[in-house]
């Protein structure tokens, strides 16, 4: 099949579902971005130019909306020269929030598209207005409804769309839940596996050492900010830290803003550890920044108390990562994090504004070590059967495959005249009507999950 993937980041989330056709073999991939470094071999990357600078005379709410129209445009310049060099997709491919989709019908009438649709903005029930400590004025409320601009244009396309979670659907109204279909995203269990060796030798990712009668509590975010409860977990520390000590502390994230306002001056980090000042003993607080993908797994291996927190929003990967690594988890009482962790069964929950029942749930799970076990135990099992990348990567195969009205096989490379077709091809050509495409050679999954992500606190 040929398929075109859109994202302005490339490769994004589709990452892994293009390394999966690629060791398929057969198939022709084109892949629209803007400018970066990024490459894949095997995959054509064409370029799109990067819009200008939104003017200062754009209204505040309509800011982004005028740059999802100008990726739009720009979306469909670069359409047209992969039209001009002609490819025509059997499939459409992208994430629907920056705009660069929006206008691709017009190049490629009557090809599907399958587009990511990952959150619907709210004034009640989601992010905004949902922490007491940051309320947002009412004269706001209207520039968050503008935020949907793109999700209502995109929908309008009449296309198909797909999102990871039930809690992420939910956020959209539900006339629109119809074409709205759950994929759940997963992660590499091979990779994001148990490691109980790890908790009898000292472990040291930068100034961070753990001994193995120590006690390791982890906390991962993109950057570091109230949206991931970065504030709460720092204002229960007081209370662990003085509970006991044995405990020493990690903090993965940036200091840069992901979601949300900043604060008045400096970052969130700056803010917390002035309000902090004096009440927490800092040689065994680790402030790691972003660190190196095999660290940030190995942290969550040896962790004895995982804390995820979030606003209702989206889902991070480290939630899905720590889960899958078989992490004690204490997660905020949020649908964000409840749709994964279910109290006393995969985890246990905390009031995600209150220090401390965060406190209270992460003291209980250092002491009571059965049930930690137990829950880690459950956790990783969770993610077995439900976070599989392998999975993934067949549901996400399959709806490509109902949205294209088409099974995705390989294309049968051209002859060369009086040549005999290979094996491959006969069976491929032999393959009878609605066959599912045979899965990849062990031997190539192997090698596309070696290469792993270099960055460790990601989205979202």
């Amino acid at each position: 099949m040929k398929f075109l993937f859109v994202h302005q980041n490339f490769p994004g989330q589709y990452l892994h579902i293009v390394r999966d056709l690629l060791a398929e073999g057969g198939h022709e991939i084109v892949f629209m971005t803007e400018p970066n470094r990024n490459a894949i071999p095997g995959v054509r990357k064409v370029t799109y130019a990067a819009p200008p600078r939104v003017p200062d005379g754009v209204h505040p709410a309509a800011r982004e909306y005028d740059m999802a129209m100008r990726r739009a445009e720009a979306g469909y310049a670069g359409a047209m020269q992969i039209r001009a060099l002609g490819f025509r997709p059997d499939i459409i491919v992208g994430h629907h929030g920056w705009g660069e989709m929006l206008n691709l019908c017009d190049v490629f009438p009557g090809v599907p598209i399958l587009g990511y649709f990952e959150f619907y903005y709210r004034i009640d029930g989601t992010d905004v207005n949902y922490d007491p400590e940051f309320p947002m004025p009412p004269e706001r409320f209207g520039a968050v409804r503008a935020k949907n601009g793109v999700n209502h244009l995109a929908f309008a396309l009449g296309q198909h769309g797909q999102t990871p979670t039930e809690w992420q659907r939910s956020t959209y109204p539900a006339w629109m839940h119809g074409r709205l279909s759950i994929v759940r995203e997963g992660v590499d269990l091979g990779i994001c596996r148990p490691d109980p060796a790890l908790r009898r030798r000292t472990l040291k990712v930068g100034p961070l050492s753990v001994a193995p009668r120590q006690k390791l509590i982890t906390y991962v975010a993109r950057n570091l900010e109230p949206y991931r409860g970065f504030h709460t977990f720092m204002r229960a520390l007081p209370r662990i830290l003085a509970a006991r000590s044995d405990v020493v502390v990690s903090l993965v994230g940036g200091d840069e803003i992901s979601y949300g306002a900043p604060p008045p001056q400096g970052n969130w980090r700056g803010v917390m550890m002035q309000e902090l000042a004096g009440r927490i003993d800092l040689s065994r607080v680790h402030f790691l920044g972003r660190v190196e993908y095999e660290d940030h797994i190995a942290l969550l291996r040896r962790s004895d108390a995982h804390v995820y927190l979030s606003y209702p929003f989206v889902a991070s990967w480290s939630l899905r990562e720590a889960m899958a690594v078989g992490a004690p988890i204490v997660g905020g009482d949020t649908p964000t994090v409840t749709e994964f962790i279910a109290d006393g069964e995969t985890g246990l929950v905390a009031a995600n504004l209150d220090p401390d029942s965060v406190a209270d749930a992460v003291l209980r799970m250092l002491e009571e070590r059965d049930l930690a076990a137990r829950l880690g135990e459950a956790a990783r099992a969770y993610a077995v059967a439900n976070l599989d990348l392998a999975q993934y990567l067949r549901d996400f195969r399959a709806e490509m495959a109902r949205v294209a009205g088409r099974d995705i096989v390989p294309e049968a490379p051209s002859p060369r005249p009086g040549a005999k077709p290979a094996r491959a091809v006969k069976a491929a050509a032999a393959r009878p009507t609605g066959a599912k495409a045979s899965p990849a050679k062990p031997a190539a999954v192997r090698k596309a999950a070696a290469a792993k992500p270099r960055a460790a606190a990601r989205r979202r």
